[in-house]
């Protein structure tokens, strides 16, 4: 497995990987988790697709077996904009030192292998990329919307989610807001945890494809 960066319109080039990514995500996020998203033709695509995210996709061989997407929180983004209630009144993060992830989610049914504590290897490399690409672009921290059961598997990944706000019915989902850290700490955990020995990245596409 491999994680690739690509951005929006790079990603746009390559129909393969985009009907992939968003096949996985209908799958995923309205078939399995059954969330409030609109799906047409199996695909699950949002408006805050078109506002020119980077995507992080785990490749086994040529599938996607994972996904996130990452926002600038300096523009539009979830939190922000769908998901004020779970800030409790306070302003939702607004700096280029932070980004949002949304839409993460890992291929289980297709993906066996799993590390020693239960998690799916995908979900490991995932998160380890996740703070690679952004200690690449100086980051602070990820801002999320995640469930609670996320939260409990980031916990047992490693990497503490700082919570924003109190948890929140969030239609068929108990939601919470939080800040994620892009520390050398946080990576090392995930990392260990995952027995992951080098970069998650796949360095030839990793920086020449994120801007």
């Amino acid at each position: 497995m491999k994680v690739i960066v690509r951005t929006r319109s790079a990603l746009l080039h390559d129909s393969d990987l985009t009907l992939a990514m968003h096949r996985l995500r209908g799958r995923v996020f309205k078939d399995r988790l059954d969330w409030d998203v609109s799906v047409s033709d199996g695909l699950e695509i949002d408006q805050y697709d078109t506002l020119k995210p980077t995507y992080l996709l785990v490749l086994e061989q040529t599938d996607v077996v994972g996904c996130v997407r990452l926002l600038p929180t300096t523009g539009r983004n979830m939190l922000a904009d769908t998901f004020p209630v779970l800030l409790d009144g306070h302003a939702a993060p607004k700096a280029a030192g932070i980004w949002e992830s949304s839409r993460f989610c890992v291929d289980t049914k297709n993906v066996a292998a799993t590390a020693e504590n239960g998690l799916r290897e995908a979900t490991f490399l995932l998160f380890a990329a996740m703070i690679e690409w952004g200690q690449q672009r100086d980051l602070q921290a990820i801002a999320t919307v995640t469930d609670l059961r996320m939260e409990r598997i980031l916990r047992r990944a490693g990497w503490q989610l700082d919570r924003l706000g109190t948890p929140r019915q969030v239609g068929t989902t108990n939601a919470v807001a939080g800040l994620l850290p892009i520390t050398d700490d946080a990576l090392g955990a995930i990392r260990a945890a995952g027995k992951i020995s080098g970069r998650a990245i796949d360095a030839p596409s990793s920086l020449a494809l994120a801007a």
